[in-house]
């Protein structure tokens, strides 16, 4: 994607913001995720069953917006159309019988990726900084900084 970007001042300004806005949703996301001992349902997931894709989606629609070319995009919605969909699928399967009652009760209240605006279903978890930690987000957060100096790079260097 590097190579065939074309950064712009205001493509890299308007990246960032969408790709720390995917970030953000990451970060409260793992806050809240205690991967298979306990459902999710609160924060994040009260507004959609898979917040940490949602906000994967975002950056990475950041990022295809800072590279500023049509390329970019298509090669980010190609990546999420061929594995996503399989992978949420999949997770769904994996909770159904792991929480048979809870998750289908949350399930029938919270969407399965386009959040609603209000909170639903039973919102039990609760945000911790310890899960973040556990969780190893801090990997995902510097994703975009570094993508962004490297797309920064490449309209500091000029495109071919």
């Amino acid at each position: 994607m590097v190579a065939l970007a074309r950064p712009r001042p205001w493509s890299l300004a308007a990246g960032l913001a969408l790709g720390l806005l995917g970030e953000a949703m990451r970060l409260w996301a793992a806050g809240h995720i205690e991967k298979t001992r306990v459902l999710a349902t609160g924060g994040p997931y009260a507004h959609t069953r898979n917040p940490l894709y949602l906000g994967s989606m975002l950056m990475a629609a950041g990022l295809a917006l800072a590279a500023a070319t049509p390329w970019a995009a298509l090669a980010a919605a190609v990546y999420f159309l061929a594995f996503y969909p399989a992978a949420i699928r999949g997770e769904a399967a994996f909770l159904a019988l792991r929480f048979p009652e809870p998750y289908a009760e949350w399930a029938r209240a919270v969407p399965v990726f386009l959040p609603r605006l209000r909170p639903a279903g039973p919102r039990a978890s609760h945000f911790s900084w310890e899960r973040v930690r556990a969780n190893r987000e801090w990997r995902t957060a510097l994703a975009v900084p570094a993508a962004l100096v490297l797309l920064w790079t490449r309209g500091r260097l000029g495109a071919p």
